[in-house]
């Protein structure tokens, strides 16, 4: 049963992965687009109004990107409904990025208050564990893609390229 369930738990450690490395290079991008923004007396007022919140309100700040993205997630459905693809695709990934960015940066402002928060704070250890566990079971992987790159890299070129049209002659030699 081990063996058959492995792939799975490769395939959602990899997915928690590919959301934690999101969430690691947004956080500084929407942190730079909020940084362009001209109101310093309100940025400065946001952060003074989180300081001063008690840990289950910045709880409710931290959730709000959340709610304020279920339009959007209302347009996916409506865009799926109606076979749009392309415009569901759009959504999802505009909802998708901007949710992460926006939800790290909220996260960083409101972190210390959640903190304070027992269940928060070991749900917060929980998942840097399960993020730990994750890079450990998707390693393997993670090497023979590095490898498979390493077949694309411009000093190999050549050797990949004879590689390939090796297999194309073999593939049109089996279907003569």
């Amino acid at each position: 049963m081990r063996r058959v369930l492995r792939p799975l738990w490769v395939f959602l450690a990899l997915l928690f992965l590919a959301e934690a490395w999101l969430w690691d290079h947004l956080s500084p991008v929407v942190a730079r687009v909020v940084g362009f923004i001209p109101w310093q007396a309100l940025k400065h007022w946001l952060a003074q109004a989180i300081e001063r919140l008690p840990p289950w309100a910045a709880l409710v700040v931290f959730v709000i990107p959340l709610l304020a993205l279920l339009p959007l997630k209302f347009l996916e459905v409506y865009f799926l409904a109606t076979h749009n693809w392309l415009g569901a695709i759009a959504v999802i990934v505009f909802a998708k990025l901007f949710g992460l960015g926006v939800t790290a940066f909220i996260f960083d402002a409101t972190r210390d208050k959640l903190l304070q928060m027992a269940w928060f704070r070991a749900l917060y250890e929980w998942m840097l564990r399960v993020r730990a566990w994750a890079h450990a079971i998707t390693e393997p992987v993670r090497a023979r893609m590095k490898e498979f790159a390493a077949l694309f890299r411009r000093e190999r070129n050549g050797r990949f390229i004879r590689w390939l049209s090796r297999l194309r002659r073999n593939a049109f030699r089996r279907a003569a």
